[in-house]
């Protein structure tokens, strides 16, 4: 089987996400080798960014998180990719990580890949979705609210985020109110298959 070819370079935390990604795709990655992206790495990036693209994908846990953040601060514009963290769990050791994803899983994230909107060059008629919404749709408080915000995140392709990150990351991807209400519906139709 020949593998699918990746053009932009793809920042993964180690080794062994490194090895899975290149066991299923043709593929070069960067590794942060940890969550504090030393200043080496930032500049690699950076000039991976410039010359062919980069793809953060991290894993969908909190050091995850902190790394794309570092990332999007020192060296912005990369496109990010996103996996479910149900597809990234090793069930008999209990740890998370894009190393231990299957082929689908990923083909499914890297095909997903979204970029944040440049601020400077940004559509002013663009609308956030507003925080009202966001509240009547019960994902920022309520006994429900982290399943839906992590239903949220995995339907619209921007990873798990708490209350205060979800409003970012919708501005951030440039989520328009339809793209929300669509996922939204899908959400509320999961949840409600679960709840049977």
């Amino acid at each position: 089987m020949e593998r699918e070819r990746i053009g932009p370079m793809i920042v993964v935390e180690g080794k062994n996400d490194s090895l899975t990604l290149k066991r299923w795709f043709d593929c070069d990655t960067i590794e942060t080798n940890g969550s504090a992206v030393p200043d080496a790495v930032l500049e690699r990036i950076a000039l991976a960014l410039g010359r062919r693209g980069v793809i953060v994908f991290t894993d969908p846990d909190y050091p995850g998180d902190q790394i794309r953040k570092i990332i999007d601060r020192e060296v912005p514009g990369c496109s990010h990719a996103f996996l479910p963290k149900a597809d990234a769990i090793d069930v008999r050791k209990g740890k998370v990580g894009i190393e231990h994803a299957g082929y689908r899983a990923l083909q499914e994230a890297l095909a997903s890949v979204r970029r944040p909107g440049d601020d400077a060059q940004e559509d002013p008629s663009f609308e956030t979705v507003p925080l009202r919404r966001l509240t009547e749709a019960g994902l920022l408080d309520g006994p429900d609210a982290r399943s839906r915000r992590r239903i949220l995140g995995e339907l619209l392709g921007i990873g798990y985020n708490n209350s205060k990150q979800l409003p970012k990351r919708l501005h951030q991807f440039r989520i328009s109110l339809r793209e929300f209400e669509e996922a939204q519906a899908a959400m509320i139709k999961e949840m409600e298959q679960f709840e049977r």
